[in-house]
């Protein structure tokens, strides 16, 4: 693992400590707090590629008796991170400070014995757990209706045109000019320490391919360019507004980025144009720090719920801003005969560590969403289900239910639409008695921001529109970046107008699509497998037109293998493909951002 990947097992180094050795580990005293310690090799694997991180380590598990010593665990794992060079030593102090109280009381409410803890942040090799043991959800006692696969519309049938926004992650401090190589997770910032000399690289204006987020002109040239290529139907927006600084953020601050943007969008886009807002997992601070409904008080989520229904009001109707306070998410109608349904996706994440207290249907979650998914398909309506992370990433239980009720409701569901890796990819959906016939995409979308080395992007889809009969399934979807190279080359220091943001790729067009149905992609996979250019054009598109080398052998299946199963830890789906699907686990996963 990275401090880079930005998920909690990474970040808390307050609990997990990284280091070079693979041997017995005895009782160690840091600061006085006595760490008692588990052993985690991790030899690496030949499938591994040759930069992979997963070197030997030794797990060194915290304990701690009563809250007198949060303050003084929060000290060693600080002093640990740095003198183990994980990161900068003001990084490692703040992080510490940070994390501190919300994942201890988030330990100590759990049930977690210390080897399952161990297991719960390292893996399965570190130890034994049952706290994310499977469980299942509740269908009702109704048949599933006749399978009928949707007809493409007739020419001349209505569209609907959505413009999709995510991952914008504004970085406040973004300074034109400062490194863009540092030692710290993010860069291109004012106090950004320079990792070598000679200084190589700097900030551009408009954004830079680095670890970098984006400055809020470039949001804002976003949000022009999109309102001049409108109109549009309506928007849908999957989260993730703060940038990466992830060790030091405030409330406040974060409150004042989701204030801040969501006027913006509101101001660029108009009030004529309905936006449909989904919660990332950058929003709250600590990242990724979403408890369930059930924990009240300083430590709850409503300092931050309450501010998205306050700033979301003009947007969504008085029901869905009362379960946005609760729990962050809703359901609203679009147009007669269409729903959408945002789910908080934080609540399958493997990264909220809130989830050790319990992980059974956070929120009552999906349950929630069978009932809503139920009605529709009684009122025959169509649904929409937007959120910030892909079903396949989350943790298996959930992403496991969630499959099976998309199965359940494939008649009702007419698409599912996310973010959060920042690149331009999908995943499918099959029936779950054969895994063979195709009957659902989930659309990945691009991200607004540059992290890390790419061009900042925003996506367009075109659906079946508003008629009787319609599909309300996606039909193309285009692909807009603003090329770095192109623009900040024409910046001069004098005062810049909004640059062009240019056509990447039309689906249609790039892969020879008459339609974007299930079946659709699942063919274009088999060319992938069969013909390497058209992967290889999927891997520059898959990086917004931003990549140095070509993606073969184990980089290739590992994609393939993902694009396949819309659920997590499943490799079924794999067999078929060219590597061993035991040596699957062993490819590197996917970052999470």
């Amino acid at each position: 693992w990275s401090l880079y990947q930005y998920d909690w097992r990474a970040e808390l180094r307050t609990v997990c400590v990284w280091g070079g050795i693979c041997g017995k580990c005895t009782s160690l005293t840091l600061n006085s707090v006595e760490v008692t310690s588990l052993v985690f090799c991790h030899v690496a694997h030949p499938g591994l590629q040759s930069d992979s991180t997963a070197h030997n380590c030794c797990v060194l598990t915290l304990f701690f008796q009563n809250e007198a010593n949060v303050e003084r665990v929060a000290q060693a794992a600080g002093e640990t991170c740095v003198r183990l060079h994980l990161a900068e030593e003001h990084v490692c102090r703040q992080i510490a400070e940070l994390f501190r109280d919300d994942v201890i009381n988030a330990l100590q409410r759990s049930v977690l014995s210390p080897s399952e803890a161990c297991a719960v942040l390292v893996g399965r090799a570190c130890g034994h757990f049952d706290i994310y043991a499977p469980w299942n959800v509740t269908l009702p006692p109704r048949p599933k209706p006749p399978v009928v696969p949707p007809p493409p519309p007739r020419p001349g049938s209505p569209q609907s045109r959505v413009l999709f926004l995510t991952d914008v992650h504004w970085d406040q401090e973004y300074v034109a000019g400062s490194p863009a190589d540092c030692k710290e997770p993010l860069c291109c910032r004012n106090d950004s320490v320079v990792s070598r000399w000679p200084l190589r690289r700097t900030a551009g204006f408009w954004g830079t391919y680095s670890k970098c987020d984006l400055p809020l002109r470039t949001v804002e040239s976003l949000l022009e360019n999109a309102a001049r290529d409108g109109p549009w139907d309506w928007v849908y927006w999957t989260g993730d507004i703060p940038a990466h600084n992830v060790w030091a953020q405030t409330r406040d601050q974060q409150l004042h980025e989701l204030t801040v943007v969501s006027r913006l969008i509101r101001k660029y886009l108009g009030p004529s144009v309905t936006v449909y807002p989904a919660v990332g997992n950058h929003e709250s601070t600590p990242v990724n720090s979403f408890p369930p409904p059930f924990i009240h008080g300083n430590q709850s989520s409503s300092w931050l719920y309450n501010t998205m229904a306050e700033e979301w009001a003009p947007w969504l109707p008085p029901d869905a801003l009362h379960t946005l306070r609760r729990a962050g998410f809703y359901t609203a109608p679009v147009q007669p005969g269409l729903r959408v349904v945002s789910l908080n996706m934080n609540y399958c994440a493997k990264e909220n560590f809130w989830l050790l207290v319990n992980s059974t249907d956070p929120a009552d979650q999906l349950q929630w969403l069978i009932g809503i998914l139920q009605q529709a398909e009684d009122k025959g309506e169509k649904v929409h289900i937007i959120g910030h992370i892909p079903p396949g990433l989350c943790l298996k239980s959930w992403s496991w239910n969630y499959y099976h009720i998309v199965n359940r409701y494939e008649g009702t569901i007419a698409g599912q639409f996310f973010g959060h890796t920042h690149m331009d990819e999908f995943q499918m959906f099959y029936d779950e008695e054969t895994l063979t016939r195709p009957l659902g995409v989930a659309f990945i979308a691009p991200s607004a921001t540059t992290y890390i080395n790419l061009n900042p992007g925003y996506r367009v889809y075109y659906m079946d529109g508003h008629y009787p009969g319609s599909s309300r399934f996606v039909l193309d979807h285009e692909t807009y970046i603003l090329n770095l190279t192109e623009v900040n080359s024409h910046y001069s220091h004098s005062p810049a107008p909004s640059p062009k943001w240019t056509l990447l790729y039309r689906a249609s067009e790039a892969y020879g699509l008459n339609t974007l149905f299930p079946a659709d992609w699942d063919k274009l996979i088999g060319r992938f497998l069969t013909e390497d250019l058209v992967f290889q054009k999927f891997w520059y598109l898959f990086h917004k037109g931003h990549v140095s080398e070509p993606c073969v052998n184990t980089c290739k299946t590992t994609q393939v293998c993902y694009l396949l199963s819309g659920r997590s830890d499943d490799p079924s789906q794999c067999q078929r493909l060219p590597l061993d699907v035991k040596e699957m686990g062993k490819t590197p996963k996917k970052t999470l951002c």
